[in-house]
């Protein structure tokens, strides 16, 4: 009876991934330290860390692993699970965590939807700012749409790749 065990991993090149895959986030507006994380956890093959391998991988404080995580949860990116009798936290980046982080623009999209509608009614529909506002109103209107279908061709195109989950 053979055990079969995860192939060797360089840490080097694990680490230049995770840095050079947060640099990308960073570029699109993550904040840098929760960018760092969330690639760690991405790149591990468990898809969950603690806190102290958070720390020790990245070379980074306790402190800053928990800005980190408490920024990455509330965007939905990623999850926090006790260890089974354990005080110990890990945290989980899930297979679904980019339709999980689009879905939750939706609502994003829909409260900015109502200010702007709220917007165009105080300033006048007529007015310069009001058309700006009519036309950014419009954008997200349109992207909302766009985005709702695009998630619903993602789920049958993730099944398709990857069967039911």
């Amino acid at each position: 009876m053979t055990d079969e065990k995860a192939p060797e991993r360089d840490p080097e090149a694990v680490s230049k991934f995770v840095e050079s895959f947060a640099a990308q986030l960073v570029e699109a507006g993550l904040q840098r330290m929760p960018a760092r994380v969330f690639a760690a956890l991405l790149s591990s093959d468990t898809g969950s860390l603690t806190s102290g391998e958070l720390s020790e991988q990245l070379k980074i404080s306790p402190a800053a692993v928990s800005g980190a995580v408490r920024y990455l949860a509330q965007v939905h990116m990623v999850s926090r699970e006790r260890e089974p009798g354990s005080r110990r936290e890990r945290y989980r980046v899930h297979g679904g965590q980019w339709y999980e982080a689009l879905t939750n623009r939706e609502a994003v999209i829909k409260r900015w939807e109502h200010a702007l509608r709220e917007g165009v009614d105080s300033l006048g529909a007529e007015t310069p700012a009001g058309r700006r506002l009519a036309e950014t109103l419009a954008f997200f209107e349109f992207v909302d749409g766009e985005v709702a279908a695009m998630m619903e061709r993602w789920r049958v195109r993730r099944e398709e790749l990857f069967g039911a989950s």
